[in-house]
């Protein structure tokens, strides 16, 4: 199925969940049991084979037509019982118990007791900035199904006790009454397709070959047929931990997660790893994680990561809404709200510090070989440090911004306001100096930094986006001493929009084009690619990385690229999810698009036409 079909189908399964729900629900029981009638059928069809066959070949009567059909039967049959009785992987992480954690337990019976859902059997902590519910099926397709919550440990230091319980609340409302059975039933069988489809990739032969053709006509339509399903189910989930919390503490909850994922992304993971200049051995983060999330966001920085996340519209990539429909749908404003006080930690006991002891542990362990190789390249930065600092009084503009960015690479907490003002003495109006000192100024220095940002936005280049951005944001920040200038903001408004549709239209062309039409060599400093492969090296599932330059013909002087990543050993799904998460992530100075090796873009292509990799693990 191409896109543009999944998407009409997907369309014309909300417009028949809005007329008719419970025809529509109907309708998608009709279609996944089509799914299973016809695994039953072929497990039926192979046991009449050889229970035809086998006592002719038992009796000595050979022929190659019934030796051939047996084999047929005998594949068929090992088909049919894989997928019946596939397994899913159970979530990673630590266990955790009713008797290691009471006041947990008995939060999550109330929540059982008043929205009337089945008991949880598995509570998991993990080291994810989330929380999750799942019904994993014990044997596949058929057979009972072990209700199994995994809650993050970043998640219990960022929210307090109301605002998790808020998160909790929403995940088991996944689970409540009859409709939630339904929908839990749905997604175990999506899940069950999907490691089924993954399962059966590499086997030949014409019984795996019909399979495989089976479901890739089969799993698609069911995934479209389900998708209104799904986000009806998030809606749901979220009025019931209104219900339960109040909308007020749902609508923070939503909001703080959004606010401090994206701080953690941003700010603390490359903050941390820029450990690794002084420690050759791994540090574990959440104990230093759990300090510094008692510290409330920097206002504007609040201000941007709300708008930027209001700003992403609920899309078929996914089937959570997004932020802004969440929070309609609560009938709430989308504000910043007041941070937590406090965190949730005290829900684990007295086990808490053992099971961060823990998590730390764990991660030192899973991070050994990256931590190795980052802190050999923040060696080599420091050299080159050394021979900027040396060649100084006769340094160009750029390589003193290329100073600033070290040191600060070397240690988040270096002062390089100087370097960026030597810099613009050299060259007034050099972008990356500009950009660079904006981040210098003070909080309470609004003229000074709203002047920078008036001549990085005349300066043009790459830089519009992230100066208006930047201005709207300081303007919606309530500053001591600094009343709101309506004037600036309406000016900036306009100008966020201009800046918007560029990046748009720049999007459109990178993504609409042929993937290998239009690259050369990527054109990223040494600076510039040592972040981005610190990047990857933090990412494990990348085992391979390509990075070319895409020439935009409406934009000839726009940095945009194209990312090409291997990833072995992981589902469709799971791989689009990791390349949307690198496009955000990624330190590269324009819009990206990032492909995994799949189907449709083969290997063997990448690695003929995109040059060498930029990373390799």
């Amino acid at each position: 199925m191409d896109q543009a079909d999944f998407v009409h189908l997907v369309r014309l399964s909300e417009h028949d969940s809005a007329d008719n729900n419970r025809a529509y629900r109907l309708r998608v029981a009709a279609f996944a049991a089509l799914g299973y009638v016809w695994v039953l059928g072929c497990l039926l069809l192979a046991i009449g084979i050889v229970a035809w066959v086998l006592p002719a070949l038992l009796s000595g009567r050979f022929r190659l037509l019934m030796v051939l059909a047996w084999l047929g039967a005998a594949a068929l049959l090992w088909v049919s019982v894989r997928a019946l009785w596939v397994r899913l992987d159970q979530p990673s992480g630590v266990e955790v118990t009713a008797l290691d954690a009471p006041d947990l337990f008995e939060a999550l019976e109330r929540i059982r007791r008043k929205i009337k859902g089945p008991p949880i059997h598995k509570v998991t902590l993990n080291e994810e900035f989330n929380a999750s519910i799942q019904q994993l099926p014990r044997f596949g397709l058929l057979g009972g199904s072990v209700n199994h919550l995994t809650i993050g440990l970043p998640l219990m230091l960022a929210l307090d006790r109301p605002r998790l319980m808020a998160v909790l609340a929403h995940e088991y409302g996944h689970l409540r009454g009859d409709h939630g059975r339904f929908a839990a039933w749905i997604y175990r069988t999506r899940l069950s397709w999907m490691r089924l489809n993954h399962s059966l990739s590499d086997n030949v032969g014409p019984v795996a070959a019909a399979t495989q053709a089976f479901i890739r006509w089969y799993f698609p339509r069911f995934s479209a047929r389900t998708f209104a399903l799904a986000r009806q189910d998030e809606y749901e989930a979220d009025r019931i931990a209104a219900r339960l919390l109040g909308r007020e503490v749902t609508a923070a909850a939503l909001v703080e997660i959004e606010v401090r994922g994206a701080w953690l992304r941003s700010e603390f993971w490359r903050g941390h790893w820029s450990a690794a200049a002084g420690n050759p051995l791994p540090v574990g983060p959440y104990r230093r994680m759990r300090k510094l999330l008692t510290t409330p966001p920097d206002a504007a920085f609040a201000n941007d990561a709300l708008r930027q996340a209001l700003k992403r519209l609920s899309n078929l990539e996914d089937t959570h809404p997004g932020l802004r429909d969440r929070i309609e749908a609560l009938d709430t404003p989308p504000a910043v709200p007041d941070w937590s006080r406090g965190t949730a930690l005290g829900l684990l006991g007295r086990q808490a510090k053992r099971w961060m002891a823990h998590l730390d542990k764990q991660w030192c362990r899973d991070h050994a070989t990256e931590w190795k190789l980052h802190h050999a390249r923040l060696g080599r930065m420091r050299e080159r440090v050394k021979a900027l600092e040396a060649a100084m009084p006769q340094a160009s503009a750029a390589d003193l911004v290329e100073l600033a960015r070290l040191r600060r690479r070397l240690d988040p907490r270096a002062v390089v306001r100087d370097l960026y003002e030597m810099a613009l003495e050299r060259n007034a109006e050099n972008p990356a100096a500009l950009r660079g000192l904006v981040k210098c100024v003070g909080k309470d220095d609004r003229e000074a930094k709203m002047a920078l940002l008036h001549r990085l936005w005349e300066a043009g280049g790459n830089n519009r986006y992230w100066t208006a951005r930047t201005a709207l944001a300081e303007l919606e920040t309530p500053r001591l001493g600094a009343d709101h200038d309506a004037a600036a903001f309406k000016r900036w408004r306009r100008r966020f929009e201009r800046a918007q549709e560029a990046e748009d239209r720049a999007w459109d062309e990178l993504s609409g084009t042929s993937f290998f039409s239009q690259i050369t060599r990527h054109d990223l400093s040494p600076f510039e690619l040592t972040e981005v492969q610190a990047e990857l090296s933090r990412c494990a599932p990348v085992q391979r990385c390509w990075l070319v330059r895409k020439n935009l013909r409406d934009y000839p002087q726009r940095r945009a690229y194209l990312v090409f990543v291997e990833l072995p050993s992981m589902n469709h799904e799971r791989c689009d999810r990791l390349c949307r998460r690198l496009e955000r992530s990624l330190s590269l100075s324009g819009p990206a698009l990032a492909l995994w090796a799949g189907e449709s873009l083969t290997l063997g292509k990448i690695e003929r036409s995109a040059f060498e990799p930029i990373f390799a693990r």
